[in-house]
């Protein structure tokens, strides 16, 4: 891995992990099943994450649901026979059956089991972070797969305990069972529900905080437009998902192009992506430990990387906020 510039690091919460303040996203390249971003070249895949961590990028972020544990798998193929590899970084409430049918369960059983699926896929030791993925559908059993998880730390298959999406009241009840380590939250220019609640928490309780989706799931990148969204492949959650198509349309457009020349600008200035300063963004927030990116490809990583040494300044962040709200459709 080449070294980074000072500030590329923090530590995540009271895990101890020393990482970079941003991750390789894997749900991408989970490919075309359930929740899916469209085919995906798996040898792509794994050349992206390579060249991610060839720059320096020493995590991953990625999940069984991603393609049904495909994403595992590639990630899984990735590191294989690597002597220092990045920590991963998974999670648990999804699973399914031999006809593709998923549901969702935390009970102590299916915890344990699905750890040792996600050890197997990935062929690693133990998991470096666990994270409950979702809540809705298992909120009765948030304190039984919280405890089993604790369980498996303690035994060595996990090194640390997290969840992504849980809210504060959710949060609470897991203390008293085992302090967490991780929260995973949406944040982005125009996603910034969390600031109200969950970032504050996190600050005070000191537990880290991974936030996913800086870039709006490609809102942010500056390549999408409306006359472009056809070219939406039809196994992309993106199509058809109100989610991400309405910025693309009347009235909400208008806001989303003022948004993209924003970031176009302050691109400019730093010769970087609109990605990245998206992501720059997201980061200026000394709330949040560090960011997830999803990469696709090789091409991709090396201009969103860029959001490591990029720096900006209090003028920017507010205008940028400013067009964020004028964009965001609640």
């Amino acid at each position: 891995m080449s070294e980074l510039p000072g500030g590329a690091r923090r530590t995540l919460g009271p895990t101890g992990f020393d990482i970079t303040s941003i991750g390789f996203g894997a749900w991408a390249i989970g490919g075309d099943r359930r929740s899916g971003w469209g085919p995906q070249d798996d040898d792509e895949s794994i050349a992206a994450i390579r060249r991610a961590l060839d720059l320096g990028v020493n995590w991953i972020d990625t999940a069984p649901l991603y393609g049904l544990g495909h994403s595992e798998e590639v990630v899984g193929r990735a590191l294989r026979g690597m002597s220092d590899p990045p920590y991963v970084f998974t999670k648990c409430s999804f699973v399914w059956d031999d006809a593709g049918t998923v549901t969702q369960s935390l009970t102590a059983e299916s915890v344990a089991a699905e750890v040792e699926a996600s050890l197997q896929r990935l062929g690693v030791e133990a998991l470096d972070l666990y994270q409950i993925h979702w809540p809705e559908g298992v909120d009765d059993q948030l304190e039984e797969g919280w405890q089993t998880m604790a369980d498996l730390k303690s035994a060595g298959k996990i090194r640390a305990i997290g969840v992504s999406n849980l809210d504060v009241a959710q949060m609470k009840r897991l203390e008293p069972i085992a302090p967490i380590a991780t929260s995973q939250p949406p944040y982005s220019l125009v996603d910034r529900g969390v600031e109200a609640s969950v970032l504050p928490y996190c600050a005070a309780t000191g537990v880290g905080v991974l936030s996913y989706s800086p870039m709006a799931s490609g809102v942010l990148a500056g390549h999408w437009s409306p006359a472009r969204l056809a070219q939406l492949q039809d196994s992309d959650w993106r199509k058809g998902h109100d989610q991400f198509l309405r910025y693309y349309t009347q009235p909400n457009w208008p806001n989303t192009e003022a948004l993209l020349e924003g970031l176009a600008r302050v691109a400019q200035r730093y010769g970087c992506s609109q990605g990245a300063v998206a992501v720059a963004w997201v980061l200026a927030n000394p709330d949040l430990t560090a960011a997830i990116v999803g990469f696709r490809r090789p091409s991709q990583v090396d201009g969103l990387v860029d959001a490591l040494t990029v720096r900006l300044d209090p003028d920017e962040i507010a205008m940028l906020r400013e067009l964020g709200e004028a964009a965001t459709c609640e």
